[in-house]
């Protein structure tokens, strides 16, 4: 009972060391029937090997090697389950099929196209769309270069609407120090492309100049 101390004899306890490596529910119920104390409870008899460091030796996991106990057998047919079963063949209502479309926290619009993840070997991987439709326009990106939304909206993915420039310009369209491109009247933003780009070309130059 609750607030009282169990007594256990040398006999009980040794037996009970014993047997320790036995599940401790049908070591109870054996220690139970063999010494005919019904006032030992499960939750006791485990406090007392806890107490006692008389572990089972199982931790619920399974190790390397280890074969679980229904291995090829088949789950009972049940027609309540059956009904929400996925069958053969079927995918999920939210699987993301080639040409799915998504916006990245940048605003940038990515596309899942058929081509392997290099990363998880998954039969698709998502790209930028405006990257994807402009190289099946003109070829590659060149090295060193990105690619620059002309009227400024990420959202236009049209391949007329973008222009590769080399990496180091784009501090000078956009930023804090930049013309802030993306923003301005769309009058101006041709004026500003031309001023950037005139910009990188003599720091370039100087760079080159003073190697």
């Amino acid at each position: 009972m609750k607030g009282t101390w169990l007594k256990w004899t040398a006999r009980q306890l040794a037996w009970i060391k014993r047997h320790r490596k036995l599940p401790r529910r049908a070591a109870h119920l054996r220690f139970v029937k063999k010494f005919r104390r019904k006032d030992v409870t499960l939750a006791a008899f485990g406090s007392l090997c806890k107490r006692k460091g008389w572990r089972t030796g199982r931790t619920g996991q399974y190790v390397p090697g280890s074969v679980p106990h229904n291995t090829g057998r088949k789950m009972p047919f049940n027609a309540n389950s059956a009904r929400t079963q996925f069958k053969k063949g079927n995918r999920p209502h939210n699987t993301k099929f080639a040409g799915h479309e998504r916006v990245t926290k940048d605003g940038n619009i990515e596309i899942s196209i058929n081509e392997t993840n290099p990363h998880t070997g998954f039969e698709r991987r998502y790209v930028q769309k405006q990257i994807y439709l402009w190289e099946k326009a003109h070829g590659p990106v060149p090295k060193g270069h990105v690619l620059k939304s002309v009227d400024g909206d990420k959202a236009n993915t049209d391949p007329g609407n973008w222009r590769p420039v080399p990496r180091a310009m784009m501090p000078r369209l956009n930023g804090r120090w930049g013309t802030h491109y993306d923003s301005a009247p769309a009058e101006l933003k041709p004026t500003l492309f031309v001023i950037a780009r005139l910009e990188h070309a003599a720091r370039d130059k100087g760079k080159r100049a003073g190697k």
